[in-house]
């Protein structure tokens, strides 16, 4: 992986994004860093069940994968190895970890899915998905995101394809972290692998 890359995921921080610029399954990314923040805390198995539900509705939706998705999996990765740290003496982390193998594996699924259709090259750097020309506007308003979303050309195909790219370097980064004893996280590893010629 390129370092510049790599280090970029390594580093961001959540308030880095605009979030209430990204798009995702039913409008904007705007409450994600709540529903993140409620994640990192794994409080109880309830909390982190609606927060973890909102996240995954709205960053894949049959197969398609969303402006704020790979952003969102930055931090869901660092989620996951903070629960899997926790996972021994905490049931809700424990509970979490396990929840985050079943929507990497979604998530690594759709970017399998994806590969196999012809597709543009990706930006060349993660952040280039922020450049000002494919966010969305500064103030929310529905009918014209609608209206926005019927334009032929709503996400230029290396940006579009790029949702899927970066989120499969994220699920790179996830490889050490994985138990191949686990079957779930065996399958993860096994779908993550297949794709990582790209």
């Amino acid at each position: 992986m390129d370092t510049a890359i790599q280090t970029y995921i390594e580093t961001v921080q959540v308030n880095d994004i605009p979030w209430h610029r990204l798009t995702t399954t039913y409008g904007r990314a705007t409450d994600f860093p709540e529903a993140l923040d409620v994640l990192w805390n794994m409080e109880s198995i309830e909390t982190v069940d609606a927060a973890g539900e909102a996240l995954e509705l709205n960053i894949e939706h049959q197969s398609t994968l969303w402006h704020a998705t790979p952003f969102a999996m930055i931090f869901l990765l660092r989620i996951f190895k903070k629960a899997q740290e926790a996972s021994a003496h905490n049931a809700v982390a424990q509970y979490l970890a396990e929840q985050l193998v079943e929507l990497f594996t979604v998530i690594a699924e759709c970017i399998r899915d994806g590969l196999m259709l012809e597709h543009a090259d990706p930006l060349p750097n993660f952040e280039d998905m922020l450049n000002e020309e494919y966010l969305w506007s500064e103030e929310y308003d529905e009918d014209e995101d609608v209206l926005r979303f019927e334009e032929d050309d709503v996400f230029p195909d290396d940006l579009f394809f790029s949702f899927y790219y970066y989120s499969l370097q994220i699920l790179l980064l996830a490889i050490p972290l994985l138990d191949t004893s686990d079957e779930g996280e065996a399958k993860l590893l096994g779908l993550i692998s297949a794709n990582r010629s790209v």
